[in-house]
């Protein structure tokens, strides 16, 4: 625990953005040398896969996951280890991921002449930017040679106490698009409106409109938001600007709608515009898919951590609107994306994440950490997918 506290506070201290992980991929590196593992780096820029090989290598693969990124945020906790690079923050966790992953390597490595198979670990970029660190690093290979036939995934959860864990069987978190439209109109004096086409009138309707994308195309059954969170007309009170522009989320659980909605949302807009005398550019940036977690799997890891740590430790979980990258992998790969209790009311620890209080119960780590390495060894010796 003294290690794993050490590794996860330094890594606090010195967070990097997405796709800027230089120093971030040098300390696993340094951490994985000093454990003995053999590694690759390099993959997707600062990707690194380690291989922890027992006995009998090729018989069978479970495969790890860690995220490496931070976010643009300028952290507000009042502890020693706050961030030391201004307006970076680990502010979503992934400190905790890599801290696990390193923990359980450590563990599991030391164990590598007691089990059959091999165990991949993979610390990845990128998460928290499109295209995504995973999609980049399964175009590198990193899911060839050897190829796993499980993978598991952890992220930390604040509404889940310290100590216990969720799982849920099957889809689980949403599919993520972001959407951005850009109104064209005329602009001119406020006093004037006969000789303008507003543009900020025009994406007003459009924003109210294109709610109708899920309240009335959506089958009532299937989970979907279509969210715009930022709205920008550089006028003034008494100016009219010659664009205006919208930024928002789509999210669902289906592929098929997914895509109708692409359509549905570029009809609607540019028929709005049209309409009013204006026109509108639509551009849907395609993400992450939905991320599903495999029955099977899923239900072997839910036995494995109420051996491990309790039936009381172990919770089901509810659908997530949230998005992660992970779900390029459990698209490919039999997979379990769980998550990891941090959560203390008694000593604060309460914030969201990607919010600048944000922190996490460090008892947490022997959680995180021996789970991994539990769940991994219990899925080499135990059955076959």
């Amino acid at each position: 625990m003294p290690e794993l506290i050490a590794i996860r506070r330094h890594l606090h201290m010195h967070p990097e953005l997405s796709m800027q992980e230089r120093e971030t991929s040098a300390f696993i590196q340094l951490k994985l040398t000093e454990y003995g593992i053999p590694f690759s780096a390099g993959i997707a820029v600062h990707g690194i896969v380690g291989l922890i090989e027992g006995k009998n290598p090729e018989s069978r693969v479970v495969a790890l996951r860690a995220d490496m990124d931070a976010l643009p945020i300028v952290e507000k906790n009042p502890v020693d280890y706050c961030s030391q690079n201004p307006g970076v923050m680990h502010a979503c966790g992934h400190d905790v991921h890599m801290t696990s992953l390193l923990g359980a390597s450590k563990i599991l490595n030391e164990l590598r002449e007691e089990f059959e198979g091999t165990i991949k670990l993979i610390f990845q970029p990128s998460e928290e930017r499109f295209p995504g660190g995973a999609s980049m690093m399964i175009k590198e290979g990193v899911l060839e040679n050897p190829a796993p036939q499980i993978m598991y995934g952890q992220h930390v959860l604040p509404t889940l106490e310290a100590g216990k864990v969720g799982m849920k069987p099957g889809k689980y978190m949403a599919s993520t698009d972001e959407v951005y439209l850009t109104v064209k109109g005329k602009g001119g004096h406020g006093g004037t409106p006969e000789l303008n086409v507003d543009p900020v009138l025009i994406a007003a309707h459009i924003l109210v409109a294109l709610q109708q994308v899920v309240s009335r195309n959506l089958p009532p059954q299937l989970p979907a938001v279509l969210s715009f969170g930022r709205f920008i007309a550089e006028g003034r009170t008494n100016i009219i600007p010659n664009e205006a522009k919208l930024d928002g989320t789509l999210r669902t659980f289906d592929e098929k709608w997914r895509a109708q909605a692409h359509l549905n949302i570029e009809k609607i807009a540019s028929s709005v515009a049209e309409g009013m005398g204006g026109e509108c550019e639509v551009f849907i940036d395609k993400g992450y898919p939905f991320l599903v977690n495999d029955d099977e799997v899923t239900a072997r890891a839910k036995q494995f951590a109420i051996e491990y740590l309790g039936e009381e430790h172990v919770v089901d979980l509810d659908m997530r609107m949230t998005a992660e990258d992970f779900a390029f992998y459990s698209q490919l790969v039999p997979s379990c994306f769980y998550r990891l209790g941090i959560r203390n009311e008694n000593r604060g620890i309460v914030h969201n994440l990607h919010t600048d209080r944000f922190d996490v119960d460090e008892t947490s780590l022997e959680t995180g950490a021996g789970l991994m390495a539990w769940m991994a060894l219990k899925s080499l010796t135990q059955g076959n997918l």
